[in-house]
């Protein structure tokens, strides 16, 4: 099975759902030293073969697919989503769009781990909640890895007890989805070495971090504070193997606030603040992934008319770090500022 301290460098490709995760960009980090992930979310179970197909011809080293969790809290009621949708009419005229049919599924959930299981990846990453103790058994009767993604102590605890190999924790500085097991009520939003120093403090686990890590300095910080390994996300999305859309990438780079929103989504997600953010945010009900489908068509349109204002523009609060350098070539660099900024021992 999987030994993360196998690997040649501390860093882990964040699985970025949505595009910017790419088999190039797997194997570009995995190539420097480091573990490049696949996102299975939002994809069809037969191209998540493809993606493993695709990385497999570019690297033999091991990867890890991450898979979304069923919802925990169930269908929202239709009234609350067609009401959102009312107060979209207007973006989705503007670019000549219909919304998205907003439905309920567990996007392909038990298909997705049928082909992790058939392909024996190194590593299977659970996103949105916690598989059960039998599913943690049956991958590891195939010799996968099982990695929990957690936002606080109490859902380390759980995925402690289902049998997990290790905890990623999740810092509230990261972009994208929350991976809350559960969206419903209010949420203690811990810091990353916050997380990382309780999560320490209640399991022996490895964990790796995911978070506002952005350079060397940064990701040396969570090495300190109990980390095996630091997963990077939005460090590589101006990346030329990410999957990144150009809108995204214009603003990426610049400064800019980031906020939490379930306004793309019906899922508190984090991205930078833009029109569509201020526009919807107060009106978005939880209500995932109907919200997601919903407007799925509008956001794609947006994005091929190059209309970052309308975009969702996942990042972390430390986006405007981000480099534009091959990812290999940028893993490395910041793995060896990592090296230099940890104190001797």
């Amino acid at each position: 099975m999987f030994d993360l301290h196998s690997l040649e460098l501390p860093v882990i490709q964040a699985p970025m759902a949505g595009g910017p995760s790419t088999p190039a960009l797997a194997a570009a980090v995995a190539r420097a030293g480091g573990m490049g992930f696949l996102a299975a979310g939002y994809k069809t179970a037969d191209a998540v073969a493809q993606d493993i197909a695709e990385l497999r011809g570019a690297s033999a080293a091991p990867f890890g697919l991450n898979i979304f969790s069923p919802s925990q809290e169930g269908e929202a009621p239709a009234d609350i989503v067609a009401a959102y949708a009312g107060t979209l009419a207007g973006d989705a005229e503007r670019h000549g769009v219909s919304l998205g049919r907003p439905r309920f599924d567990d996007d392909a959930y038990d298909a997705k781990l049928e082909i992790a299981l058939r392909e024996r990846v190194a590593v299977v990453s659970f996103t949105f909640g916690c598989p059960s103790a039998e599913t943690v058994a049956t991958l590891h009767d195939h010799d996968i890895a099982v990695w929990v993604t957690v936002t606080s102590p109490a859902e380390g605890a759980l995925a402690h007890d289902a049998g997990a190999d290790a905890l990623v924790a999740q810092g509230t500085e990261a972009g994208g989805h929350r991976a809350y097991f559960s969206d419903a009520g209010e949420h203690e939003e811990h810091g990353l070495l916050v997380l990382l120093r309780l999560l320490r403090a209640l399991t022996a686990l490895p964990l790796v971090a995911t978070g506002g890590l952005m350079d060397g300095p940064g990701i040396a910080a969570a090495l300190v504070a109990g980390a095996d390994a630091a997963q990077l996300g939005s460090a590589l999305l101006l990346t030329p193997e990410a999957g990144t859309s150009a809108p995204h990438r214009a603003r990426l780079a610049l400064p800019g606030p980031t906020r939490l929103t379930r306004a793309f989504s019906g899922r508190t997600a984090r991205g930078i603040v833009n029109r569509f953010m201020e526009d919807h945010d107060a009106d978005a009900p939880r209500a995932y992934p109907q919200v997601h489908h919903l407007t799925s068509p509008l956001r794609a349109a947006a994005r091929a008319a190059g209309d970052a204002e309308a975009i969702n523009l996942w990042a972390g609060q430390g986006h405007a770090l981000a480099q534009a350098r091959p990812a290999g070539e940028l893993v490395r660099a910041l793995a060896a500022e990592a090296a230099a900024a940890r104190p001797a021992r």
